[in-house]
């Protein structure tokens, strides 16, 4: 269906926008601060409802159309495709919020503000999972970045977090820049915003060299925004000094965001150049899955160790799409389906190591993992999804990672007996053996080594966890054991996927 307006295909965007909205106008009122937060967590469930709908349309008798939603020229579509990331972006929110409430009430952090900035930033992503042109995702993907600039230096009096988002925001700029000058290139060779105006104009005949610069400048552009190497150098340093209910956003929902455009970009416009952008990733896949692994073994800071985890984390998602783009042959709905399907079990399994973060944290008031030693003598539970998160994280089953390391080998086996395949199978292999030698050591530390003798017997077990602290390990934690043990629930949403790839 081709349309200008459809409230339904608009409505979880629409619903969200009223969000941000309210959000800043409760704020104002003479209320207590945490009806703002309440009002996001509202805002946020009200968007998935739609969701629902559209996703359901053919059961539906109010629904007539079921299939893609082609709006504004086409430049912005509804589909299975969109909706799926959509879901995900609004309930990595719905968890990154929660992670957030008590820690802003624990200090003299702008409340109000945090959640306006917090949503907005995710209203961004959820417009990109739907852009189909140049500008409508570029608007996007700022629109993600520009708010997590300011919520990474929310801590303005702490000289780490204004570093942060110093950093942060240096490279985000410049990132933007590189991108924006790939995009004109590209338009001005082909004269075309749209992605399947872009796609067309790449069939038959040759370009100019300067679309092929084009291509890789786009392609670095969001490999900043992924954090993918050599363009990663910014995030180990700004996840450790944001505020840690950012970091977690960041390692998940924005990072999403920038695969989310990078995905689209290249099955949709760029789908006629794969000899272009596939060495280019099968590069970046490499480097950032050993690069990411090697330096996590040596850090003694969870949050680092995490951050540089989440770096070789983004390889292992890139695995499946650069053997599709070099390997004759090789499907892309499948390297679409294991990228999809990695991203959905990571967010659960990493909103949750970061939730356990700041739980530990709370205890200890720490993340050097040599002030976690032996908290299992003092804090069981937690302990124990200490295990569940970092072994998830390793791929160990039946928990939830090893379904999404299963199928992006899946999708790299798929390449054999290509040499090229053949290569990056075994160093995603070596490197998931390095992974959790990392992740395993924390568990070690957590519940072999002694209590520190540093640390006062009276300070050790701290306070009860906040209970919408309480709340996201207890969701992150259900969903990371059930997706293990029945990965159908979550691969499904990926199946869906496949579609976006079909006749690219």
């Amino acid at each position: 269906m081709s349309a200008l307006f459809d409230y339904h295909a608009l409505a979880p965007e629409l619903i969200l926008a009223f969000t941000v909205m309210a959000v800043l106008a409760v704020d104002l009122m003479p209320v207590p601060k945490y009806y703002a937060a309440v009002t996001g967590l509202v805002g946020l469930f009200a968007s998935i409802i739609p969701l629902l709908t559209l996703a359901l349309c053919s059961e539906l008798s109010f629904c007539s159309d079921n299939g893609a939603r082609l709006l504004f020229g086409d430049s912005y579509v509804v589909d299975t495709f969109s909706l799926v990331l959509k879901g995900l972006f609004l309930v990595s929110a719905f968890i990154s919020l929660l992670l957030a409430v008590g820690y802003v009430e624990s200090d003299r952090y702008y409340q109000g503000e945090y959640y306006f900035l917090l949503l907005a930033s995710v209203f961004g992503a959820v417009v990109m999972a739907s852009s189909r042109d140049l500008i409508s995702i570029f608007v996007g993907l700022e629109l993600v970045s520009g708010p997590a600039f300011l919520l990474a230096g929310w801590r303005k009096g702490d000289a780490r977090s204004n570093e942060a988002a110093l950093k942060f925001f240096i490279v985000g700029v410049l990132s933007a820049a590189i991108l924006l000058f790939g995009m004109s290139l590209i338009y001005g060779v082909t004269g075309e915003l749209t992605f399947s105006g872009i796609r067309a104009a790449t069939v038959g005949g040759e370009l100019p060299a300067v679309f092929t610069l084009g291509v890789l400048f786009v392609l670095m552009g969001f490999a900043f925004k992924v954090s993918a190497v050599p363009f990663h150098f910014w995030t180990p340093d700004t996840y450790e000094g944001a505020p840690t209910p950012v970091t977690a956003y960041l390692s998940v929902g924005s990072k999403a965001a920038g695969f989310v455009g990078l995905l689209v970009i290249c099955y949709s416009a760029f789908a006629n150049m794969r000899d272009i952008w596939g060495p280019a990733l099968w590069i970046i896949a490499v480097a950032s899955m050993t690069l990411g692994n090697l330096i996590a073994v040596r850090q003694t800071n969870v949050i680092r160790l995490l951050g540089y985890s989440s770096i070789a984390q983004g390889g292992f998602m890139l695995a499946p799409f650069a053997v599709a783009s070099m390997v004759e042959g090789v499907e892309l709905e499948g390297a679409l389906f294991a990228t999809v399907t990695y991203l959905l079990f990571y967010a659960f399994m990493n909103l949750g190591a970061f939730g356990v973060v700041m739980a530990g944290m709370s205890k200890v008031k720490s993340a050097e993992l040599s002030s976690w030693s032996g908290m299992a003598q003092y804090a069981p539970g937690l302990s124990m999804l200490v295990v569940i998160f970092f072994f998830a994280l390793a791929g160990v089953p039946p928990l939830a990672g090893w379904f999404a390391k299963l199928v992006m080998f899946q999708a790299i086996i798929s390449g054999a007996p290509n040499v090229w395949a053949v290569l990056l199978g075994v160093i995603a292999a070596v490197n998931a053996v390095v992974a959790f030698f990392y992740y395993a050591k924390v568990v070690k530390t957590v519940w072999m080594d002694s209590v520190p003798v540093e640390i006062p017997a009276a300070e050790l077990g701290g306070s009860g966890l906040n209970p919408a602290l309480a709340l996201a390990l207890g969701i992150t934690a259900i969903a990371t054991i059930v997706t293990g043990l029945f990965p159908g629930v979550l691969s499904f949403f990926g199946e869906a996927t496949r579609t976006f790839a079909s006749g690219f």
